[in-house]
C-alpha cells in the first residue's frame, strides 16, 4: 500500500474536492454521504469536523454524525456483560435506527429530514435532538467504529487506520478489552480494502494515505 505525507486540512480539501467533482455528475443524488471509519483512538472525528470545515466555504451543508450518538440503551449492549466482544461487534450500535434516521432520508427521493444522534451514553436516555432539514446538495459525514460492515450507502469512505501496537497505546485501560474486537473487524471486513482511501495515522501529528481510489489523485502525485 503506497502512502503519501499529508496533512488533515488538506486531506480534507482533497476529499471535499472529489465530493464537489462527484456532486456535479449525472445521476448523482440529492445529498452525499460520506463514512470516516476508525476505532475511537483513531480520533475519526478530527477528520469529519475537518471535512465539514472543507465544504462548508464552498457552499455546502453539511452535518456530521458521530455513530456514538446511536448507541443501543445500556440494557441491550450489556446483555451479556460490560466486556463481551460480541456484542461489541453485532450490538452496541443501532444500525437500523442508522439507516432509518440518517440513510432512509438521504436516499433518492428521501425527504432530507436526518436525526444527528439518538442516544446519549452518560445518561442512558434518549437525547431528544431536533432532526435536521437537510437542503439537496448538503453532505451528511458518519464517523466512528465497525462502519464499513454494514453495507452502508457512502459515496465516499474512509478508513483511518491504526497499527495492532498504535492501538493499544492509544486505547485506555477501560477499553482494552474491545481490542479482540478489532483484530476481528480487519480480519473479518477488511477495511483497508472496503475503504474508497485508507489513512495512517499511528502519529496523529504526521498521518499519511493512500489517496482516493480510482481518481488518479493517489499517492504522490503530487496534487493539493
Amino acid at each position: 500500500m503506497q502512502l503519501e505525507a499529508i496533512t488533515w486540512q488538506r486531506m480534507a480539501e482533497r476529499l471535499a474536492g472529489h465530493l464537489d467533482e462527484a456532486a456535479a455528475a449525472p445521476g448523482e443524488g440529492a445529498w452525499q454521504r460520506v463514512g470516516i471509519d476508525g476505532a475511537p483512538a483513531a480520533g475519526t472525528g478530527v477528520l469529519a469536523q475537518a471535512l465539514a470545515d472543507a465544504l462548508r466555504p464552498r457552499g455546502r451543508s453539511v452535518l456530521v454524525v458521530p455513530v456514538a450518538g446511536f448507541l443501543r440503551p445500556a440494557s441491550l449492549r450489556y446483555e451479556f456483560g460490560r466486556e463481551d466482544v460480541d456484542s461489541y461487534l453485532g450490538g452496541w450500535y443501532d444500525t437500523a435506527a442508522l439507516w432509518r434516521e440518517v440513510f432512509g432520508p438521504t436516499d433518492p427521493g428521501g425527504t432530507g429530514r436526518v436525526l444527528p444522534d439518538l442516544w446519549d451514553p452518560v445518561t442512558d436516555r434518549a437525547t431528544r435532538s431536533p432532526y435536521a432539514h437537510l437542503p439537496p446538495g448538503a453532505v451528511v459525514i458518519v464517523h466512528g467504529p465497525l462502519l464499513l460492515g454494514h453495507w452502508f450507502p457512502f459515496d465516499l469512505s474512509v478508513h483511518v487506520r491504526l497499527s495492532p501496537g498504535a492501538l493499544a497505546r492509544r486505547t485506555g485501560e477501560s477499553e482494552r478489552w474491545t481490542l479482540p474486537a478489532f483484530a476481528r473487524y480487519e480480519a473479518d471486513t477488511d477495511p483497508a480494502s472496503a475503504a474508497d482511501a485508507v489513512v495512517r495515522a499511528d502519529d496523529p501529528r504526521h498521518p499519511a494515505w493512500t489517496g482516493i481510489r480510482g481518481t488518479g489523485a493517489g499517492a504522490g502525485d503530487g496534487g493539493g
